[in-house]
């Protein structure tokens, strides 16, 4: 560990809905330290961006000090690599486009590059996990939202403005459900979480004599969801079964265009394990392109969300070029 310090780090940090957790993370990708907060106190931005440069502050000066520190790289929804801005997010408080990179660099003095929550998913896979060796794959995120990354030649595609990938913003069905972005009928509507739990009042609602313990539950989650499902709780299986049959489809939709050697499902959702991958995986092989059909691997993630998060958001640092004001 000790030796770890000596090597030059940077801070890696995710933005999620409900909360923010940073890392120092050494060239190694040994995560020496970590920290967290509630966003929900921060309605404000710039109050937000001060929170985060003084939890920053913290952090580095319990693990190396800020000499050691070459960069920040930050994993936020609707982030966007190639402005450095949060962008028109539909699932965070701080509406329009905030310059969060350069916020940031102003209050630490370091260079920080933001990017979408997906992409960085996708670089903490490529450098450390399942798409370790890869050149042509997408990581997908189902959670609070639905995105995804996509690898061509060992390469992020970001695409002219920098929003390639958003697959959870494509209609899938004509006049459907209002999607937090304004449009209807997206495949975020039916499988980020508040399509899981649109659809399993759906499903409750077409079968009221049908005992389920969805009924029950204080504050119903997909993770609830997922457990019920190991109880064989026949209702929650269908939930994930349609929520399956949407991702599946939507999946198939994206491979038919760019024909990936593997999917990657990461996020929260992805947790309810075969519950929804089996139905993914029945419903791509029926939407996908013939000529491609059995040839591509969906497959869950193997790191744990937020330690990938952090090592993704690590990765992105890594590649904005070197800035301080200390040094």
């Amino acid at each position: 560990m000790n030796q770890s310090l000596n090597s030059k780090c940077v801070v890696g940090v995710d933005i999620s809905v409900v909360t923010t957790t940073l890392g120092v993370v050494d060239i190694r990708g040994h995560i020496l330290g970590t920290d967290s907060f509630d966003n929900a106190q921060y309605a404000n931005i710039g109050e937000y961006v001060t929170s985060l440069a003084n939890h920053i502050l913290e952090l580095v000066e319990k693990h190396g000090g800020y000499e050691n520190i070459r960069s920040v790289g930050i994993s936020a929804p609707s982030g966007n690599f190639v402005t450095g801005c949060i962008e028109n997010p539909p699932n965070l408080p701080w509406q329009g486009n905030t310059p969060l990179a350069l916020m940031l660099r102003d209050r630490v003095g370091l260079a920080v590059a933001v990017g979408n929550d997906a992409h960085t998913t996708a670089l903490g896979e490529y450098v450390f996990a399942s798409a370790h060796g890869m050149k042509n794959f997408v990581v997908l995120t189902v959670g609070h939202g639905v995105g995804s990354c996509i690898f061509i030649d060992g390469k992020a595609r970001l695409g002219h403005g920098g929003f390639a990938g958003e697959v959870g913003h494509t209609v899938l069905i004509e006049g459907g459900r209002r999607c937090g972005c304004g449009q209807q009928g997206c495949l975020e509507a039916y499988c980020a979480e508040q399509g899981v739990l649109t659809t399993a009042r759906e499903v409750m609602a077409e079968h009221p004599d049908t005992p389920t313990r969805m009924r029950d539950a204080e504050k119903l989650s997909p993770k609830i969801i997922g457990a019920l499902c190991n109880e064989g709780d026949e209702l929650a299986i269908e939930v994930m079964r349609r929520t399956g049959y949407y991702l599946g489809w939507g999946i198939a939709n994206m491979a038919s265009i760019i024909n990936p050697e593997a999917v990657i499902v990461s996020g929260g959702i992805s947790r309810t394990g075969h519950w929804l991958l089996d139905p993914t995986c029945e419903s791509f092989e029926k939407h996908v392109f013939r000529n491609i059909r059995g040839k591509v691997k969906i497959e869950p993630s193997m790191l744990e969300d937020h330690e990938r998060d952090i090592l993704g958001a690590s990765a992105l640092a890594w590649e904005v070029p070197e800035y301080s004001l200390f040094k």
